[in-house]
């Protein structure tokens, strides 16, 4: 039987749950016995994802239970080039380590928002910021369908290995586009596949909840930003997690006027 939208986010709710209550006891990716089904670290491994994939400057920067709880694809922070004094919006922000790092690039003049629906994540990601002595980073409860922020409020939006997971992809590249300002610009990391493969043979790579049967095609993710809205878009393979799927930086940008 086919899974509905709604089985699959309870699936991907308990699975973060699971990841959260993980690194609270001291377990991540790398940890004997710590992780859900499939590993915590998604169906391709801890090659492809978690803190590893940061350098060994930022993850001294972080308290452990961040690093723990890291399960992304990449380095969105490094790949949104942020500045001094912007407002940098996380989506699916997990444990915080995107949030946490986001707040030092931009400083005491910046804000930093983490959006997560999982609410032991939120509970972990809160620890960390205070544990890491962070004020500007700030929680959010919701899901990245409907961004609980006003339009025209963020200058960057950045996201690690969870646009995959919506079921809903064209809404949430709509809100992206709504809650920013302007010029604002996107910076994800994600798992997007080669445009040879269908969807059934994305299912049989990897499972939704591992990041790899709900991943875009190349050429998806690229003509759903346009019809969002976006301009000067990008989608750049990085490194291979799955035969045909991959780790990828995203780029868009809103229009000035």
């Amino acid at each position: 039987m086919t899974a509905t939208a709604s089985d699959l986010k309870a699936e991907i709710r308990e699975r973060y749950a699971e990841a959260a209550r993980n690194a609270t006891a001291g377990c991540g990716c790398s940890g004997e016995g710590c992780c859900a089904e499939h590993g915590c670290c998604g169906d391709a491994g801890p090659e492809a994802f978690g803190a590893a994939l940061y350098d060994a400057a930022e993850r001294g920067e972080l308290p452990d239970a961040a690093l723990l709880a890291s399960l992304g694809c990449g380095n969105p922070t490094a790949v949104a080039e942020l500045r001094e004094g912007e407002t940098v919006l996380d989506l699916g922000s997990g444990g915080g380590i995107d949030v946490l790092l986001s707040a030092k690039r931009v400083g005491p003049t910046g804000v930093a928002y983490g959006l997560d629906m999982t609410e032991e994540m939120l509970e972990l990601a809160r620890r960390n910021a205070q544990d890491a002595g962070v004020r500007n980073a700030h929680f959010l409860a919701g899901e990245m369908e409907s961004i609980p922020l006003p339009d025209g409020s963020v200058d960057v939006v950045i996201s690690n290995c969870v646009v995959n997971l919506s079921t809903d992809k064209p809404r949430v590249l709509r809100e992206v586009y709504r809650v920013l300002r302007p010029g604002g610009r996107v910076g994800i990391s994600d798992i997007v596949a080669e445009d040879r493969l269908a969807p059934e043979e994305r299912a049989e790579r990897g499972s939704y909840v591992g990041c790899i049967a709900g991943a875009l095609a190349k050429s998806e993710y690229e003509r759903e930003l346009a019809a969002a809205g976006f301009e000067a878009v990008s989608v750049e393979f990085t490194h291979g997690v799955a035969d045909g799927i991959h780790g990828a930086i995203v780029r868009a940008a809103k229009p000035e006027a």
